[in-house]
This record gives C-alpha cells, sequence and structure tokens, in this order.
C-alpha cells in the first residue's frame, strides 16, 4: 500500500470503480476516514510515562527491545477519529433497515437494562446450581412460553443461534429413525427454503434434493408427494418462505411427509410474521428453531451473540438435547444426563458446554413479557401490515412476481424486471446508500430473478415507511428510464462503488507501513 501526497493511502486497483468527473463529492462531513496510523505516527505520543527501569529479572529476557510502532494521538485526535467512524456505520438507531429475511426490529432499551442486571449478567455457568435458581427460573419461563407459542410439547435451550438450531433438529431426527433401526439417507429441500437448510442437512451426513415452487413461490405440493418414500428422513421447509408467502399447504404437506414414515424440519427464523396467530404445532410441523435474536428483538448479527432454541412435537420430545431444566418442589435443577422420564429419555447427548445465551433469554423474555400475548398478535400482524404497505405502494414501478397471488407475509419481494439495458438490482441497492437506507437483501431468493427482498419489521412506523417507499420509487424510476449514473452510485458515500469480486477475493485486510526509500549518504 503507498501514500498520497496529503498522507492517505491509494486503494487497490479493484477495490474502488471510479466516479464520473461531475461528482461533486461526499456530502457534509461524511469524508473518508484515514487508519489510525495516517493520523499518529510512532515518533509522538499523547501521553507522557516516567521512565520505566529495567525488569528483565521479571519477563526473563522478553521485554521489549524497542518501539511496536503504535501511533501517537492526543485525546481529542483520538476521540474525534472513533467518533467520526461510528457515524459511517449504518444501524437499526439511524433508520429503517430493509433487510429482507432478517428481521432487524428495533431492541427495546428496557431489554438491555434487565439482560444487565448483575443477577443476570455476572453469573458463570460453573456456580451452585443453588446460587442461580433466578437465572434457571428465567430459562424455564422462557421455555414455556415458547411451547405455548408455537404448541409444541418440548423444547431445547441450549442451540446458540438458527443454523445450530437447525442441526440440533436434524440431529433429533437422526436419533429417531436410528431408534427404530430406520436408515433413511435424503432430505428434501423446497427452492423457497433457507440457504442454511440445505447446508445443515449435509453437514449432518444426508443428500440433499431440492423440491421445485410452483407458479405461487410456494411448495410445489404434487412434486413433493412424488418424491416421498422410504429414503427421505425428513423434509425441511422454511414457513413463511423466502418468497415472503405462508405455506398453504402446511397441513397436507405434513401429513403427506409423515404418512411416508419422515419428520417435518421448519425453519423458523420468519416465525415473527405469525406469533400469537399460528402454532406451528398445529400444523403436524416435528421440530422447528426459533431465532431469539429476530422474532422477540434481541441483538442481531454484530449486535451480539444469538439464540436458536428448538422446539419438539411429541415424536421427538424424547430424543431433544441436554442440558434442560426441570422445575422440582425444592427448586430448579439442570438436567445433565439421560432419564427415564418420558421426554428426554433418548436423548442424542449435548450439543454445547453449558445451557444457553443468558443474555439472550433475559431479553426475550422481558419483550415476551412486556407484549403479553395480545401484544404479540399485534406484532405480527403490523409486521405483515408494513410489508404490504410497502408492495402495494411500489408495484407500479417495481416488478412484484407473486403479487398477484393475495397479500405478502412479512416481508415484500421485488425483481428486476422492466429495468432499462444495463441496469441491474445491485444499482439500485447501491443507489439507496446514497438516498441514505442501507440496501435491501439482493439476489434472494433464487426463485426470482433480480430479486429484492424488502422486510420493514412492525417496529418502523408509516412516515419511516413512506420516506423509505419515496427513496426505492425514485431510483426504480430511473432504473427504468434508463439512468445509466445508477452504475456509479454510491457517489456520496465515504466508500464509493467496489469491485465486489475482487474485493472478495483479493482483500487487503491489513495496514502496511509505507516503506520511503532512503536518500544515499
Amino acid at each position: 500500500m503507498t501514500m498520497l501526497n496529503e498522507g492517505r493511502p491509494t486503494r487497490p486497483e479493484h477495490a474502488e470503480i471510479e466516479a464520473p468527473a461531475t461528482t461533486t463529492g461526499n456530502r457534509a462531513l461524511m469524508l473518508e476516514e484515514p487508519l489510525i496510523f495516517e493520523i499518529g505516527g510512532a515518533s509522538t505520543s499523547g501521553v507522557d510515562f516516567d521512565p520505566v527501569p529495567p525488569v528483565e529479572s521479571r519477563l526473563g529476557g522478553l521485554e521489549r527491545k524497542g518501539s511496536i510502532g503504535l501511533p501517537g494521538l492526543s485525546e481529542q485526535e483520538t476521540v474525534r477519529h472513533y467518533t467520526r467512524l461510528s457515524r459511517q456505520n449504518y444501524a437499526i438507531d439511524l433508520g429503517l433497515f430493509p433487510l429482507g429475511s432478517c428481521t432487524m426490529k428495533h431492541n427495546p432499551r428496557l431489554n438491555e437494562k434487565v439482560a444487565r442486571l448483575p443477577g443476570f449478567a455476572d453469573i458463570h455457568p460453573l456456580q451452585p446450581v443453588s446460587t442461580v435458581q433466578g437465572a434457571l427460573a428465567v430459562i424455564d419461563e422462557l421455555a414455556h412460553w415458547l411451547k405455548t407459542l408455537t404448541g409444541m410439547a418440548a423444547v431445547a435451550m441450549s442451540p446458540k443461534a438458527g443454523a445450530h438450531g437447525e442441526l440440533c433438529g436434524l440431529l433429533a431426527i437422526r436419533s429417531a429413525l436410528e431408534a427404530r433401526n430406520d436408515p433413511r439417507q435424503v432430505v428434501l429441500v423446497p427452492e423457497s427454503a433457507h440457504g442454511t437448510n440445505p447446508a445443515t442437512a449435509a453437514f449432518c451426513g444426508y443428500k440433499v434434493e431440492d423440491i421445485p415452487a410452483n407458479a405461487d413461490g410456494r411448495v410445489h405440493l404434487a412434486a413433493l408427494k412424488a418424491r416421498l418414500g422410504p429414503d427421505v428422513a425428513a423434509v425441511m421447509i422454511t414457513n413463511p418462505n423466502t418468497c415472503g408467502l405462508f405455506e398453504r399447504d402446511m397441513k397436507k404437506i405434513a401429513d403427506a411427509v409423515h404418512e411416508a414414515g419422515a419428520y417435518v424440519y421448519c425453519d423458523g427464523a420468519n416465525f415473527n410474521a405469525i406469533v400469537g396467530r399460528v402454532r406451528p404445532g398445529d400444523l403436524g410441523i416435528d421440530a422447528m428453531h426459533i431465532n431469539l435474536h429476530k422474532t422477540f428483538s434481541t441483538p442481531h448479527g454484530g449486535g451480539g451473540p444469538g439464540s436458536g432454541p428448538v422446539v419438539f412435537s411429541e415424536a421427538l420430545a424424547p430424543f431433544a438435547p441436554l442440558p434442560f431444566v426441570e422445575r422440582m418442589a425444592d427448586g430448579y435443577h439442570l438436567v445433565e444426563e439421560e432419564t427415564a422420564e418420558e421426554h428426554h429419555a433418548a436423548s442424542f447427548g449435548r450439543m454445547v458446554a453449558f445451557h444457553g445465551q443468558m443474555g439472550m433469554f433475559t431479553r426475550a423474555l422481558s419483550y415476551i413479557l412486556s407484549h403479553g400475548a395480545d401484544g404479540l398478535r399485534q406484532v405480527s400482524g403490523d409486521a405483515v401490515l408494513n410489508a404490504n404497505y410497502i408492495l402495494r405502494s411500489l408495484e407500479d414501478v417495481l416488478d412484484a412476481p407473486f403479487g398477484s397471488t393475495g397479500p405478502c407475509m412479512h416481508e415484500a419481494l421485488f425483481s428486476d424486471r422492466g429495468f432499462a439495458e444495463g441496469l441491474t438490482t445491485l444499482d439500485v441497492a447501491k443507489g439507496l446508500i446514497d438516498e441514505g437506507f442501507h440496501p435491501m437483501t439482493m439476489y434472494f431468493p433464487l426463485v426470482v430473478h433480480g430479486a429484492m427482498l424488502v422486510e420493514p419489521t412492525e417496529t418502523e412506523s408509516k412516515a419511516a415507511l413512506d420516506q423509505f417507499i419515496t427513496a426505492l420509487r425514485s431510483l426504480a424510476e430511473r432504473a427504468r428510464e434508463g439512468d445509466l449514473s445508477l452504475r456509479n452510485a454510491p457517489l456520496h458515500a465515504p466508500r464509493r462503488r467496489l469491485d465486489e469480486t475482487q474485493a472478495a477475493r483479493k482483500p487487503v485486510l491489513v495496514w502496511e507501513k509505507p516503506h520511503l526509500q532512503e536518500a544515499a549518504e
């Protein structure tokens, strides 16, 4: 990496597409921020330290011999640097986050306060059970709510996230099949399922086969029934699916799968759209993970660890993993080994060293208790209402491939059909950055060409939705009219358009001190 005259590095040739000459530059103070090494040099220091006497006797000759090359900045320079960096990160606290299939809803600050209470935040998994009765009570209460909301018989609280929950469910299914000496090797996955579903099945050693979607974007029931046979272990289905549609044939699918001797796994990542209204257990589902960091507001992605409890039907409950909380007359206990009880009698074992994510449990339970049964029902209703408002507000300028089949669920799906030649979904998504919004999910699901998947969630107001709709409508109209300037977007962000393929394959991740040619003596 070389240096420009003003002391900032040039970017690798693959990292950026040049903006047109008419670009006026960044808006306001949203400037490119140098690396901290480019602001302060190792020859200066923001703090003065007294000379430190040799400590060789304590370090055994491992003491530092010279400078470690850290930049020396004053307090003001340091604060300004990190504050400017923070302004370049989009967050739900700044604006609407339209990522489809991600449920980026607002995280109530009340939940954060509860999670930070000393009795929850400061405990250790190796403490005696008698000293963590309150924490175990939270886990038990949350488990009760999850079983009640899903209509299922048992729940495993230890899985750490959605894909980990999928693994938990399939391991229980495999254990159930092994218990009856049934060597089935195939898992069927519809095209409209989440991408982690086939990956999880393959990780468990199963052969994965696709089931096509019908013209309405839902599972092709006839094709599924035709493929069912004695080699099929399970069907992994996402409901509502990634087209933003509820699988109306879910009960028929479950009945057919059970008749064939297989099990139904449901990806519950989109539970936010039906919570309080539909109990998956009533639809014949045998196992389903619930993303606490989606449905019940706990921080998503980089905001903190995830949590993916898995609920089980009566048929799979005995095979659920350990440990689990059991309420006894003398308090709460952690069951760490298999028991002779009907539930968990044939557990497939342990998935993690300890029980789960305590911070996620407290946040999720706070959210559930704050809303209550009626509030949770309103959550799903408002989420569906917001998504349909976006769908109907934009379907005249953006192609909605399944818009004619009726209302969508929690997310609105559009395609790039109707864009002028030379313009793509990527161009519209990058244009959203200039409008002050994070781009929507692009090119997923794969069943729709140039897909744009938008999930507003229930926490956005009509005013916020109208702002987003106005921005996306403008970009859609420009794409239809052939405004090729979109190919250079974003023009007003600190980072311009990247060559994303090269940036992924040849990223520059480490800053290297520039090597200046020394003048001859």
